[in-house]
């Protein structure tokens, strides 16, 4: 496959990764919910099972698109890149990650 795919393939799988393990901690899941949320249905292990295999997704696509010294090079900045852009939009605009709160809506039945 291309390379441009995989590399922006991890890219996306490292952000939803970072922001669902950012979502996993009751802070940030009050913030992104507002009045709407309720700790007793705070699907913690979900969020933090789905962050830990979106990242592993994420190191696997690296691995695809480059050798693996440079895949470890380009994971780990994608990891500092997901983080930054993880802590502006909660600081900015956290009702944008409501989309991504679809675990929660899985773990409710």
């Amino acid at each position: 496959m291309n390379t441009a795919f995989w590399l922006i393939t991890a890219c996306l799988l490292m952000l939803v990764g970072m922001i669902w393990l950012a979502l996993a901690k009751p802070v940030h899941w009050k913030q992104v919910l507002g009045a709407q949320a309720n700790y007793g249905r705070h699907p913690v292990k979900a969020l933090q099972r789905a962050g830990a295999i979106s990242l592993l997704l994420s190191a696997l696509a690296c691995l695809a698109a480059d050798h693996p010294s440079m895949a470890v090079l380009v994971w780990i900045m994608l990891l500092a890149l997901s983080t930054f852009i993880t802590a502006m939009i909660l600081s900015w605009r956290p009702h944008w990650l409501q989309p991504l709160i679809t675990v929660r809506r899985l773990t409710q039945s």
